[in-house]
């Protein structure tokens, strides 16, 4: 499990509770969830590579560091349009990718509707961007992906992960590390992790799941 962080922090355990109440409106789930991968994110990216640059201050010339490798985005969509929103502020330079993939609900595979990602040089650090991390199907197509695109610095952020679905993207990707508030106990007889907060993108939306 060394290529797993589960962020711990009191913040971030607290809005996932409040995600988790079936009492929570689709306007409240999308504050917290927009706070909740704000907090995630800082924290997948708290190694990314910094170069030292000089730079002029009011006071004088000095040397200072930013950021190494450009940074992309891929939203998976619905759900990772919610965490989108709460990254996006604090990185408002990451190019922003998208993919659309739904799950067959017979054979809980992934299938694919749409995608459209920008330019990925390998150099470029690439965060994955989807709160359920379920069977891992869907995560694992969009991961490959990815790659195809040409990405080789890949992180995965979730918000609700399941140990099945764990499994399954360290067995496909050991080398990708999962960024997560929590892992559930397990999946049921559906593929929703349980004891989870129930579909994310129909309560970002307020669908109903058709």
């Amino acid at each position: 499990m060394s290529q797993v962080l589960v962020v711990k922090h009191p913040m971030v355990q607290d809005r996932l509770t409040a995600l988790r109440r079936v009492a929570t409106d689709s306007g409240a789930f999308r504050e917290h969830m927009a706070a909740v991968a704000a907090m995630l994110f800082y924290e997948a990216a708290r190694d990314l590579p910094v170069v030292q640059e000089t730079i002029e201050t009011p006071l004088q010339l000095t040397q200072a560091p930013v950021l190494k490798s450009g940074l992309v985005l891929v939203s998976v969509l619905r759900a990772g349009l919610g965490f989108l929103d709460g990254i996006l502020p604090s990185m408002p330079k990451a190019r922003v990718g998208y993919l659309g993939l739904a799950r067959n609900p017979k054979t809980l595979e992934a299938e694919s509707y749409y995608a459209n990602l920008p330019k990925i040089v390998p150099e470029d650090q690439v965060f994955v961007l989807d709160p359920m991390l379920a069977t891992g199907h869907t995560v694992i197509h969009a991961l490959k992906q990815v790659e195809a695109a040409g990405a080789r610095n890949i992180q995965l952020v979730t918000l609700l992960a399941s140990p099945e679905g764990v499994a399954n993207v360290q067995k496909a990707f050991p080398h990708i590390r999962i960024v997560t508030a929590s892992i559930d106990s397990a999946l049921n007889e559906k593929g929703y992790i349980v004891p989870g907060l129930g579909d994310a993108g129909d309560r970002l939306y307020g669908t109903l799941g058709h």
